[in-house]
């Protein structure tokens, strides 16, 4: 990997959201130390801050009654998966069913304390600033895409596995916030408040049923059925091989976008590995929570080969129905995607191959990779 890439980049930085009481107690907890090549980062967010809470003030008063007095919401589905393994995808291909379900974009997910408010207007006035492509693997991207909802809990309580990318100095503290089963009993309890308002924003003025997807929700399926005890969750699974390689390519592309303090790039072929192994210990621990007939479980290699019969698969193995009316959307919208271009990865040496084999042997042997 090279030396402090995209440097100078302000772009593609979720903390332009957080308010600035948030953004204070994140640095006071990270001892305040900002690594000088990334001051400017820093003064950015910090400006940010400051009209973020001005607007989220506004919107406490605007809409705060309604919020808390908004009774339970439709229980939503959950996409899991570990991070480059195909969660972005499913995630899209299940968005498009409008007439069945709602989802967080990413002007909502990165501006959840303000986004009722300011939408309508700085989505419209900043698109221009967003890529329209994301850096890690080139797919489309804008402020009304579906996005991961991590980044609004994150940014509403400071609690986020995320913010060891940031300040990776502390990656084994933020690391606790995985599935939360370590994690301070305060925390986590203020992380759950946070995600239950955030969903009941979003649930305002859509009460279609949420899909939502994060990859760290694998690891808290017990967290997720505490808030919502009928919510359906669907896994995707990859590859383990393909799955390295792709997030050592994350790390060396979107990771030098968020960095507050300089990486130990040493370190970041054994935090893939440790975090994905955390990942799936608590997600089979955990699995059998979920009621039957709310759980399926897909290949992304199947996936990619047969988008619309696996989302109809999908559709048969957790009861969801209208997917004949659906289907004629879900082929046009698979139709546009003709022509994408996957990232290329040089083999693995032989001993990268063993090394993941030895530590994600559970996940060959589940679901029948090839060592």
């Amino acid at each position: 990997m090279s030396k402090l890439k995209h440097k100078w980049s302000l772009g593609h930085n979720y903390l332009t959201g957080i308010t600035f009481g948030m953004w204070c107690k994140v640095l006071a907890a990270n001892g305040f130390r900002i690594s000088p090549a990334y001051l400017h980062r820093a003064a950015a967010v910090t400006a940010a801050s400051i009209g973020n809470s001005a607007f989220a003030g506004i919107e406490r008063l605007r809409f705060g009654k309604q919020i808390d007095s908004a009774g339970d919401v439709a229980p939503p589905l959950f996409i899991l998966g570990h991070w480059r393994s195909g969660t972005t995808l499913l995630h899209d291909l299940m968005a498009q069913d409008t007439a069945q379900f709602n989802y967080p974009n990413t002007y909502q997910v990165v501006n959840p304390l303000t986004f009722l408010t300011t939408e309508n207007a700085l989505s419209r006035l900043m698109a221009g600033l967003l890529p329209a492509t994301r850096p890690m693997d080139n797919m489309a991207m804008s402020f009304a895409s579906p996005q991961e909802d991590e980044f609004a809990p994150l940014l509403m309580t400071g609690a986020s596995l995320y913010l060891g990318t940031s300040f990776p100095d502390r990656m084994g503290h933020y690391e606790k916030h995985l599935s939360f089963a370590d994690a301070d009993p305060d925390v986590r309890t203020a992380w759950k408040d946070a995600f239950v308002t955030f969903v009941k924003k979003l649930s305002l003025n859509c009460s279609r049923p949420l899909v939502m997807k994060s990859p760290p929700h694998t690891a808290r399926i017990k967290l997720l059925l505490e808030m919502f005890p009928d919510a359906r969750f669907v896994h995707i699974h990859r590859d383990p091989y393909r799955v390295f390689q792709s997030q050592r390519h994350f790390f060396d592309t979107a990771g030098w976008y968020t960095y507050m303090q300089r990486p130990d790039l040493d370190a970041i072929d054994e935090g893939i590995l440790r975090r994905y192994t955390a990942m799936y210990d608590a997600y089979f621990a955990d699995r059998d929570l979920i009621p039957r007939g709310h759980f399926d479980e897909v290949r992304y290699d199947d996936l990619t080969a047969d988008p619309v019969g696996q989302v109809g698969g999908i559709y048969d193995a957790l009861g969801l129905q209208n997917f004949d009316s659906f289907r004629p959307q879900l082929q046009a919208y698979v139709d546009t995607l003709e022509g994408y271009q996957k990232n290329r990865f040089d083999t693995l040496s032989p001993d990268d191959r063993a090394l993941v084999a030895r530590r994600w042997h559970r996940s060959f042997e589940t679901w029948g990779y090839p060592k």
